[in-house]
């Protein structure tokens, strides 16, 4: 079975107001001219699915599209007051749907199909068309909360996804790991008080959004214990993001036993990135997909699907991207991440590290994973 990569070239049509409407046709049959400046621009994954075009990556991938999601798969998540105000606005020209998130003309389908590429992914994983798969996804979705939107969101993508299969297949054991840099607070607004759904967001700490991702939240109800969140300091590298995987991630998976793994795969832990201040580079990546791919395979008969997030460093997320894509489809192209070098001459000090995994192991101790 191959590699299924869901992409639609709409996706990249989103923007995030109508600032250039005066001088410029927005929609229609014209892509709209990105807002000047704003970090979410479609250039990142423009140009990820370039590089996978002339590195021949792309021609071992099953390539795919899907349908939009509907409203009735929206209700299964969002407040339906939320979804009218959003379909409203973004056909009156645009809008803001909550903190960070604006929005230009005709969002609201164009979010419905970056939903409707996760929700596709994800059904055909499960049905065995596809033994992994990434879905180009585009807005975002994992700061998207049931009741508004934030930090570039407009709908949860992977929440949709994951309701939507189990109204198709009945219950299901999900877990979603989120490396983002920014807390996947959306997420895990969505399942906090559930146990059929175990939540792990490695993030920078306290960065966005501002006083969320605290260790200390672990769920709350029927969800106590179903939510992890890594805090990671500012200006961790490599071996502190395996670190989290080796005394974390991978503990709590295999106490789950999951029957599906998602992941929310932001780029913006990468040493370029604007919006952030960690110093992970596209290796560190491509180990994180490798050591999820074998937790999958152990616990999950290997179904695995990979949804892009975040992530605004135009010349760097590329490379990212593309190791995260290798690692699934077990192909290796010619490509070399120019930018690595630069990278690993900057990761953070022996002293440095071994601080923050003490700080791991403590919380590890705490979560009941090592004595």
């Amino acid at each position: 079975m191959t590699t299924g990569f869901y992409f639609d070239e709409l996706c990249l049509w989103h923007h995030q107001g109508v600032q250039h409407a005066l001088v410029m046709p927005v929609g229609g049959w014209v892509q709209p001219v990105a807002s000047g400046g704003h970090p979410e621009s479609p250039e990142t994954k423009r140009r990820l699915k370039a590089l996978m075009d002339v590195s021949g990556l792309t021609a071992h991938l099953d390539v795919r599209s899907a349908r939009p999601v509907t409203r009735a798969e929206m209700d299964r998540v969002h407040v339906g007051t939320y979804l009218d105000r959003l379909k409203a606005d973004s056909d009156a020209g645009g809008g803001e749907a909550g903190f960070g998130a604006p929005f230009g003309q005709g969002s609201f389908e164009i979010a419905a199909l970056s939903a409707g590429l996760a929700r596709q992914a994800v059904a055909d994983v499960l049905a065995g068309v596809h033994r992994n798969a990434y879905a180009l996804s585009r807005p975002p979705g994992h700061h998207c909360r049931p009741d508004q939107g934030m930090g570039f969101c407009l709908l949860a993508n992977i929440p949709i996804a994951l309701e939507s299969a189990r109204a198709a297949h009945g219950p299901l054991k999900v877990a979603v790991v989120d490396w983002d840099v920014h807390h996947g607070n959306g997420t895990e607004a969505v399942y906090l008080d559930r146990d059929d759904t175990l939540t792990i967001s490695l993030h920078q700490s306290l960065c966005y959004p501002p006083e969320s991702g605290l260790a200390a939240n672990r769920g709350t109800g029927a969800g106590a214990g179903f939510n992890l969140n890594v805090e990671l300091m500012p200006g961790m590298g490599h071996q502190t993001y395996l670190d989290a995987f080796d005394l974390l991630v991978e503990p709590a998976l295999r106490q789950f036993a999951p029957d599906l793994i998602v992941v929310a795969s932001g780029y913006d832990a990468n040493a370029f990135d604007p919006l952030a201040r960690m110093q992970a580079h596209g290796g560190t990546f491509r180990e994180m997909t490798r050591r999820i791919m074998a937790l999958a395979d152990d616990l999950c008969g290997g179904k695995l699907v990979v949804v892009h997030e975040g992530g605004y460093a135009e010349a760097v997320v590329p490379f990212c991207g593309l190791a995260v894509i290798e690692e699934l489809s077990g192909h290796r192209t010619q490509v070399e991440d120019p930018t690595l070098p630069m990278i690993l001459s900057t990761q953070p000090d022996a002293a440095l590290i071994a601080y923050q995994r003490a700080r791991l192991e403590a919380q590890a101790r705490d979560c009941g994973f090592r004595s």
